[in-house]
């Protein structure tokens, strides 16, 4: 997706989440902030960081931790991707607009990457990933 299409999209959905109350529980509440403290991490580690900015001590435990939520974001967002997928296919979008969405190249493309995510999260949910 191009960066600005990203931006129209940001400021789009950002509407949309004003009308809709935030639950703390709510999974994308969560992978929120996981994300937030995925990147607050990346930043207190950045070598780009001066002397004057007091890096602070980050620890393998730190990184284990992080490393640790990165694959439950990546679970979530699996989740959240069909979910939407699958809404817009209860709303009459086409696999060709969905390809255009996700900026893949054909319908086909859109169906089978969807078909191996969901393929992906049924064997998670199965214990055999």
């Amino acid at each position: 997706m191009a960066h600005d299409a990203a931006d129209a999209a940001r400021s789009r959905l950002s509407a949309l989440a004003a009308l809709v109350a935030e639950a703390d529980g709510a999974p994308a509440h969560r992978m929120a902030q996981d994300a937030a403290l995925l990147g607050r991490l990346l930043t207190a580690t950045d070598s780009r960081r001066t002397d004057a900015d007091a890096a602070p001590d980050v620890t393998a435990d730190d990184i284990g931790a992080a490393l640790s939520l990165v694959d439950g974001l990546r679970r979530q967002l699996d989740r959240l991707e069909s979910q939407v997928v699958m809404e817009a296919r209860r709303r009459g979008m086409d696999w060709r607009q969905i390809a255009g969405h996700q900026g893949l190249n054909s319908s086909q493309a859109a169906s089978q990457r969807h078909q191996r995510l969901t393929t992906r999260l049924e064997e998670i949910r199965q214990g055999v990933r």
